[in-house]
């Protein structure tokens, strides 16, 4: 077996070799070395005209390849999408307590007790003081006929000093 496949990879080199040989010929005859000025210019000119299709055809094919490269990056993309919407299982309605559900968890050998409001910090409403206030001001028509007339005002300005 593996001195057939030998065989076949030499032979496919071989072909390669051959096949590039080939293309080497068509694309590229013998370089003729010119005598003149004029000759040697003319074969600049030439040979700058097959530079500039080969980067014509090079950036085609490049665009050719970025092209490909987004359009695979896009249905990637779309592969994904469609795998990711899947039914969501109904799942049933378990009965079971907190405590029972950390039995399960955690095996048998850990039993938590879960006292829920034990574990609760105890905490006391402190009211504001502006609160308080506003809550002791009492009737605002009082507060209102006690601050109207220049007593009112000094009042006023005395409270804030």
């Amino acid at each position: 077996m593996l001195s057939i496949a030998k065989g076949l990879l030499e032979e496919e080199e071989r072909e390669r070799e051959e096949e590039r040989e080939r293309y080497m010929d068509e694309s590229c005859p013998p370089l003729s070395m010119p005598r003149t000025m004029q000759e040697l210019q003319e074969l600049c000119r030439e040979i700058h005209h097959k530079v500039d299709a080969a980067d014509e055809e090079r950036y085609d094919l490049e665009m050719k390849v970025n092209k490909a490269n987004k359009e695979i990056d896009d249905l990637k993309i779309k592969v994904q999408d469609v795998m990711g919407k899947f039914k969501k299982p109904v799942l049933k309605k378990v009965r079971m307590s907190a405590d029972a559900m950390l039995k399960a968890l955690l095996g048998s050998k850990h039993t938590v007790n879960l006292e829920l409001r034990a574990n609760l910090k105890q905490v006391k409403k402190e009211v504001k003081e502006e609160e308080k206030e506003l809550r002791d001001v009492g009737d605002w028509r009082k507060n209102i006929e006690d601050k109207s007339g220049m007593d009112g005002r000094k009042k006023m300005f005395e409270a804030d000093a």
